[in-house]
């Protein structure tokens, strides 16, 4: 990658978080930078969501974190981890959690990159795209445990018939 007027051009592979930069630039969302971290705003097709990348050079390891800003209160944490081991049961890439300090829920996904810890556009595409469709695909789970007054199971089988509906 190469910076012009404030601007990424992609070449075939990059450094994960320029890429990650250029991917976000070049579709028109928001998005900031450090050496080792990345953070921008996605809409999805239920609310806006917070990705993050974050790099460790010393293992090669590129982790994507989209927060679609749910935030869990302690009287249900206790169907929200339940839903959240329901959910992460249907999953083949990453996982939702809970974040111990605030109640934070986000979906959480690490990559290693090889040796020469490049990434390419596809992968960078995939890893984004995946992010927010696994958030878009169990949001509504999560609203009908939090705001909805339905058990964990419910929940997931209401998100799930209508994810399939949709299709």
């Amino acid at each position: 990658m190469r910076p012009s007027e404030d601007r990424y051009e992609v070449e075939e592979d990059a450094a994960p978080l320029d890429l990650l930069v250029a991917l976000f630039e070049a579709r028109g969302w928001p998005c900031e930078s450090t050496a080792t971290e990345m953070s921008g705003e996605i809409q999805g097709s239920w609310t806006k969501y917070q990705l993050r990348g974050i790099w460790r050079p010393e293992d090669m390891v590129l982790q994507i974190l989209c927060l679609p800003d749910i935030r869990i209160a302690k009287d249900k944490l206790t169907p929200a981890y339940e839903l959240v081991s329901m959910i992460n049961e249907q999953m083949w890439l990453g996982h939702f959690e809970i974040w111990s300090n605030g109640g934070v829920l986000l979906y959480r996904n690490a990559t290693i990159l090889g040796d020469d810890g490049m990434l390419s556009l596809g992968q960078a595409q995939a890893l984004v795209e995946i992010a927010v469709d696994e958030c878009d695909r169990f949001y509504p789970a999560f609203q009908f445990v939090l705001w909805g007054g339905r058990t964990p199971s419910e929940a997931l089988e209401a998100a799930m018939v209508d994810a399939v509906g949709e299709a």
